[in-house]
């Protein structure tokens, strides 16, 4: 099916389970630990051997010798792979062929080696035996040292922009800001580590892995390997999180299949969550100047802002000035984008890539434009709203509630009552302060497709390759099914995750839940229709309560399978609609704070997101996705930093440890309103992305809190104590 105009009225619009709060249908099996996730395919594959990873002990160098007799030698040892014995790997998409490295070493902890043996504990054993000598090289590890050589990015979308005079209109503009602020790298640190089951049946290749991208991955895997892509199948029906870090085949995929084949039976490897760290990708720090010009009535006149980010070589830049293109308006504009060669391990995609950290900036530096005009920040940004794509006037976004969003979350918050003046409200030894941020991401499109059944038993089972992160992928997809087919949840099977299955959307960038329920409302379409056909009724038959009626008939939608079962398969594609309008989803965080006058500790104490991201197709899991991303928020804002060794190129505190997240104690009351919107411009759903919308700005909403409550502005981002306490006030 193609999506080339508005939708209009259709099945979903009756909103008998679509739209409703809905309990995950797979949360019975998660909560009884029946779900199995990668590791634990133990049925489909028994007698599985055990693989453990040697990783690399430098960060830039190479090889030059591996003794592997002792390792070989050792109990339980069945098969050691290395880069001399696995063949030539392919590039794939994703450059695949440096996930087994030697003799070139690119980063600290890239896998050298698999030993696999009989059990876990002995395949760990041998893997410490393995001895290995290196030629270590000099590396780049310092983001700022290497920022004068840093180079444009060669494709077309991370090129400069520039939109009239910047340079005359920030020389003429009576109030200025020029101002630099640095964001960590960070980690994805999802619950289920990286982790993937290999099985060889002749030629073909079975995984049973975690992996939110079921065919990019498939894809990958088989040009790694120099096989057809008919010869891999990839399993994922359950993902324990994944933020971006599991949209790509990793090392321990590539290291199981190569494992499976040497030691001729089903291998498992996992990742050490000390190896995760610096084995697989991060989201990379950047280094933003943000220059804005306006009047002194508050209209922004010029806008202008500048990133630079790290990879390794033919890596990508962090994207953050993508939502400097589009939020606010501004006559005069320009963005810019500088990648820099770094020996750390792969910068790659993380909740929001762009976004997130891009809006950690800008936000912040909002405020302090605000400020400056002596102009409350909920004004200031409502003063330069545009109904319009700021760089190409003549597109138009397809919905634009931010305005509403902001009045809204002022309204419910509180927002009249801060007092404006920083450091001024106490309680005890605690000051107090609250600050806003906007919530901004684009709404991405992906084609995806679904195959539905019915049965004799009215039952309709829906397969697609789509994948489930936690996210709500599988109820989701079942209300749309039983909306569309006009059975309850109880009628509806759901399968996931499986490369037999037709090709979806797959879980990332936001698109998942909008594009791949829009695949399975085409495929149900397709199976009205040939219900209609058998059932011997029209073509404007009404779906409803198990039964199907039309010019006067009714007749149960079993009966439509009673010759056997009624399978029909689509995928959604989409036209041009993107091109005509700007889609983009919206919202505002506002957040409280208590810092400590004596200690500089910062605790949130509650925290507001307003959003606009089209129909909500299950508030209960959409609230979920956003109080999740909040709380991703607050790690930005206060803990989360990967800390590089300058001197010897590797994350530090490579655990769980060392890398601190939020953890309940952490964590206050959220509230999330969504409202009440619906984009027949998106989807036929009329639904958009907002599981990561609501992790953007919320780092700066906590930033311009705690300056609020201390006077202190902190450009660099943990917000941590040690930055704070020489600048506040004095405790009393």
């Amino acid at each position: 099916m193609k999506f080339t105009t508005p939708a209009t009225t259709n099945p979903i619009d009756r909103l008998k389970i679509v739209g409703r709060p809905t309990d995950r249908i797979d949360g019975p099996l998660k909560t009884t630990g029946t779900a199995p996730y990668a590791y634990e395919h133990h049925a489909e594959a028994p007698n599985a051997a055990y693989g453990y990873v040697v990783a690399s002990a430098i960060a830039k160098g190479r090889i030059a010798s591996m003794k592997l007799d002792a390792a070989r030698n050792a109990p339980g040892v069945i098969a050691i792979v290395t880069a001399e014995n696995a063949g030539k790997l392919g590039k794939g998409n994703f450059n695949t062929a440096t996930l087994l490295g030697g003799p070139e070493i690119q980063h600290y902890h890239q896998a050298i080696a698999l030993v696999v043996a009989e059990t876990f504990e002995q395949a760990r054993a041998a893997a410490q035996l393995v001895e290995v000598n290196y030629i270590k090289a000099k590396g780049r590890y310092d983001l700022a040292a290497a920022k004068g050589s840093a180079k444009e990015p060669k494709d077309k979308e991370e090129k400069d922009t520039k939109t009239g005079d910047f340079d005359k209109a920030f020389a003429a503009a009576p109030v200025k800001l020029d101002a630099t602020y640095t964001t960590p790298d960070q980690s994805h640190a999802m619950m289920e580590p990286h982790a993937t089951i290999a099985d060889w049946h002749g030629d073909k290749l079975i995984l049973w892995t975690a992996n939110q991208m079921v065919n990019w991955s498939r894809g990958d895997m088989a040009k790694t390997l120099g096989i057809p892509k008919t010869h891999v199948r990839l399993v994922s029906p359950y993902i324990g999180g994944g933020f971006g870090g599991k949209l790509f085949i990793r090392s321990e995929a590539v290291l199981a299949a190569l494992g499976a084949k040497a030691a001729n039976r089903p291998v498992k490897v996992a990742l050490a969550r000390h190896q995760m760290f610096n084995n697989t990708t991060h989201r990379p720090a950047t280094i933003q100047r943000l220059r804005l010009g306006a009047t002194r009535e508050g209209k922004l006149t010029a806008i202008s802002h500048e990133s630079w980010s790290g990879d390794l070589p033919d890596g990508k830049p962090e994207t953050a000035v993508q939502q400097s293109r589009l939020l606010y308006a501004g006559a005069n504009r320009v963005t810019k984008m500088r990648l820099a060669v770094l020996d750390l391990p792969e910068a790659n995609a993380m909740r929001a890539p762009g976004e997130a950290p891009g809006m950690m900036a800008l936000e912040i530096a909002m405020d302090e434009m605000a400020e400056k005009l002596k102009m409350d920040p909920v004004t200031f940004r409502i003063i330069n709203d545009t109904t319009v794509d700021p760089q190409k006037r003549e597109r138009r976004f397809s919905q634009r509630r931010y305005v509403e969003c902001l009045r809204i979350g002022a309204e419910r918050f509180g927002w009249s009552k801060r007092n404006p003046v920083p450091g001024q409200v106490r309680e005890g030894r605690w000051l107090i302060g609250v600050g806003m941020a906007s919530a901004f991401r684009n709404n991405l499109l992906q084609k995806s497709g679904a195959r539905v059944r019915l049965d004799r038993n009215g039952i309709v089972t829906v397969e697609t390759d789509m994948t489930d992160i936690g996210t709500g992928s599988y109820t989701i997809i079942a209300q749309t099914a039983a909306e569309m087919m006009g059975v309850g949840l109880d009628k509806v099977v759901v399968k996931l995750g499986d490369s037999d299955f037709p090709i979806s959307a797959g879980s990332g960038g936001q698109w998942g839940g909008n594009s791949s329920t829009a695949g399975v409302y085409a495929a149900c379409v397709k199976l009205r229709e040939a219900v209609a056909k058998k059932l011997g009724l029209g073509a404007d038959a009404d779906f409803a309560d198990g039964m199907v009626r039309s010019g006067g008939r009714s007749l149960p939608l079993r009966q439509a399978a009673e010759g056997g079962e009624v399978v029909a398969e689509d995928t959604m594609e989409y036209g041009d609609l993107d091109k005509k309008y700007q889609q983009s989803t919206f919202g505002g965080h506002f957040v409280e704070v208590a810092v400590d006058a004596a200690t500089g500790e910062t605790r949130v104490r509650r925290m507001l997101a307003v959003c606009a991201a089209g129909r909500i197709i299950n508030p209960k899991s959409a609230r979920s996705q956003v109080i999740g991303a909040m709380t991703m928020g607050v790690g930005a804002a206060l803990m989360e930093d990967l800390v590089v060794d300058k001197r010897v190129g590797f994350f530090v505190n490579h655990d769980l440890a060392m890398y601190e997240v939020p953890v309940h104690a952490d964590i206050p009351h959220q509230e999330v309103i969504f409202l009440d919107e619906t984009d027949p411009i998106s989807s036929p759903m009329k639904a958009k992305g907002v599981g990561e919308l609501g992790i953007c700005g919320v780092a700066a909403a906590v930033a311009n809190a705690v300056y609020n409550a201390t006077g202190v502005r902190v450009r660099d981002y943990p917000v941590t104590l040690d930055k704070l306490l020489d600048k506040m006030p004095k405790y009393i």
